[in-house]
């Protein structure tokens, strides 16, 4: 998987995975800045195999490894100069997880608490209050855990 997402890359057709048309690493980054900026829960694009992380019982369907791990990977091979290879990731190029603006501490605790840490609405502070306001809320719920975690 990471060497069909790095062939543009290596074809000197695209700077960085993430720029590579027709690969699943550009969709999925895409996708994932997506849900990061509407604060949502990271999704798998339609036609892709999910990320199912390290499960150690009852294996979900999935590739056993994490996003946020598989980026890493990808962005680490991509930056070995090969001899037989005329393309690669810039060594002056940031790391992924900083080019899709990814604060890597909020992104672990996120992927691993999500369902225990939120309970009903999730969203950006001025979002969750425009939206209790409208449901004539008296309460704005998860606003503590959206300011810490979220903005």
């Amino acid at each position: 998987m990471a060497y069909v997402d790095l062939n543009p890359v290596r074809a000197g057709l695209a700077e960085t995975p993430e720029q590579s048309e027709y690969t699943s690493i550009k969709e999925r980054a895409h996708q994932f800045k997506k849900n990061s900026d509407n604060s949502k829960r990271p999704s798998t694009p339609d036609g892709l195999l999910p990320f199912a992380g390290y499960p150690r019982e009852d294996r979900p369907k999935g590739i056993p490894f994490h996003l946020k791990d598989y980026l890493q990977l990808v962005d680490w091979t991509g930056r070995a100069i090969l001899e037989n290879q005329r393309g690669y990731i810039s060594q002056h190029a940031p790391p992924i997880l900083d080019r899709l603006q990814l604060d890597t501490k909020h992104w672990f605790y996120m992927t691993q608490h999500f369902e225990s840490r939120f309970k009903g609405m999730v969203g950006a502070c001025h979002v969750l209050k425009a939206a209790c306001k409208k449901l004539k809320s008296r309460r704005t719920p998860n606003l503590g855990a959206v300011s810490d975690l979220l903005n």
